[in-house]
Formats: C-alpha cells, structure tokens, sequence
C-alpha cells in the first residue's frame, strides 16, 4: 500500500445511510455502564481514531451489527463502494470463571434481584472482582479487531465507530456485555435462580428445632384460650416498632426472580401481569398508609 493511495482512501466517505447515533453532540452513553464500556476504550484505543469514529457513527456510516457471544460483525461504509467488513472479539470469560461470578452475584440479594428483574446493579463489577476477573475490557489482549479497510492502524475509525454505536446499545440493553462475555441473558438468569433456589431451601432446612427444643417450645407457649383478651394488642416490645411502607427498589422481584411458572399455558405475558399486579398491590398499601396518616 503506498502512502498516497492512503491519504485518497482517507481523504473522503461515501454518504449511507445506515445506523445514525441517537448522541449527535456531547458524550455517548446514557447510563453508567455504557460509560464504563467507552472510557475502557478510550484506555485501550488512540483518541485520534476514537474521534473521526465518533463522526462515522455520528453520520450513519455503519450499515448494520450483529452481536453474538463474544464477537460483533458489522459493515462500515468508507470511501470505496464496497463497505468494509469490521469484526470485534472480545475474549469471553472460561466457565469456571461464570461459575464464581454468579456464585458473588448471588451471594448479594440486591444483585440476584436486580439483574433478574432486567436492571444493572451500579456496582456489579465488585462481583466480577470478587472472582478475579473484569467485566468490561481491561487489558488489549481482551479485544481483537479486524476490518478489511488499508488502513494499517488497528483499530481504524472503521471499528471505533462500531465501538460508539455498541455503547449505545448497552444503554438499551446492559445484558449485551455479558452476551459478549460469554453468556445471555437468559444463561445468567438460569444461574442465579439455580443459586438463589438452592439458598431459599436450605436456609429453612438448618433453621427447623429439634425435637427437645420443640417440646419446650411447646410447653412454655400460653394457650389461646387463656389470651383471647388481649390477643389483638401489642406487646410492650413492640412499642417502639416503627414500619415503613415503600415501593420496592426492585418491582415484582419474586415473580422475577423465579421466572414463568411450568404450568403457564395463558398466552398473555406471565411476567408483564403480575408486574402490573404488584403495581398495584403497592400503589394501594402506599394509599391505605397516607390515608391512616392523615
């Protein structure tokens, strides 16, 4: 390649009219994750090339992406009349490693029932520490990129263009940085319900009394009968109890958390109607609490 012939292919893009970039001016990425996964990039790529990527998605130059486990294939048009072929593999994380990830996962409440109900725990990378292993590229021998441009530079604006609309596609769906990791969506949630289930059972297993215990409880019980007077009030230690009734940081967690029941046969959505339910199981107890407060 000489470098003239360089400098003409540089020099100019053909217009297409491909995928266009919601962020037109200012910083790409709406949500915290999607930041993480460009400021890893910025560590990792020239920002010469960062910036005249920026403008190719910018002005729709990549005509489209398809994202499967661990690798990204897109078409970016440059300056000839056939657009370049851009591939992006990013190392997927060994089994083993998911293994300890979901077990840190699990092990917090809040992750388990965020990440089931479809959000992204702010801090999830503490669990990915946990288990010695990064979630967002962390070194360049976590990605691997080619483009069938002349550009010499790896990567050319080509594949940080790609780089752009992909932050863009993590604001909408954040599972798509585990599915390049290895795993879907689907596959996460499988591992954390397994875990969760296993946790919920054998908690009350442990907790059940002996028989002694059980016997004793039994004789220093006071009957029914002999406190039906007072049965509704409460007692001194109760007192300073004080209860707070507020919408779920997570909605419809238990329905979430364990997933469409077997026995669903209804062709409506399980998951979007008991979310509605719980809705509205909330905004009513929210009501009934700001009615007794008055």
């Amino acid at each position: 390649m000489s470098w003239g012939w360089y400098r003409h292919e540089s020099s100019g893009r053909r217009p297409a009219n491909g995928i266009r970039a919601q962020t037109q001016k200012g910083q790409f990425g709406k949500t915290w994750w999607a930041g993480k996964w460009l400021a890893a990039l910025e560590r990792l790529v020239d920002s010469a090339r960062l910036s005249r990527g920026r403008s190719y998605a910018r002005s729709g130059q990549v005509l489209n992406i398809d994202i499967q486990p661990g690798q990204v294939n897109a078409r970016v048009q440059g300056s000839r009349p056939t657009p370049y072929k851009v591939q992006i593999s990013i190392k997927p994380l060994p089994a083993q490693d998911w293994e300890r990830v979901a077990d840190a996962m699990a092990a917090q409440a809040i992750f388990a029932a965020k990440l089931l109900a479809g959000e992204m725990p702010q801090d999830i990378e503490d669990a990915f520490a946990a288990a010695g292993v990064s979630l967002f590229p962390a070194t360049q021998g976590d990605l691997q990129t080619q483009c069938s441009c002349p550009d010499w530079a790896n990567p050319c604006k080509h594949v940080a263009a790609v780089y752009y609309l992909l932050g863009e596609q993590f604001d909408v769906d954040p599972f798509l940085i585990f599915r390049l990791r290895g795993k879907s969506k689907d596959e996460i949630m499988s591992m954390l319900r397994a875990r969760r289930t296993v946790t919920e059972v054998a908690v009350p297993a442990a907790e059940q009394p002996d028989e002694e215990s059980h016997t004793a409880m039994q004789e220093t019980a006071t009957p029914l009968a002999d406190c039906l007077e007072h049965f509704w009030e409460a007692s001194a230690g109760l007192v300073d109890l004080h209860i707070s009734i507020e919408r779920p940081t997570v909605d419809a967690a238990p329905v979430k958390r364990l997933g469409t029941p077997g026995f669903w046969r209804d062709r409506s959505d399980f998951m979007n109607m008991f979310s509605i339910m719980y809705r509205a199981a909330t905004e009513a107890a929210l009501q009934t609490a700001i009615g007794e407060e008055k």
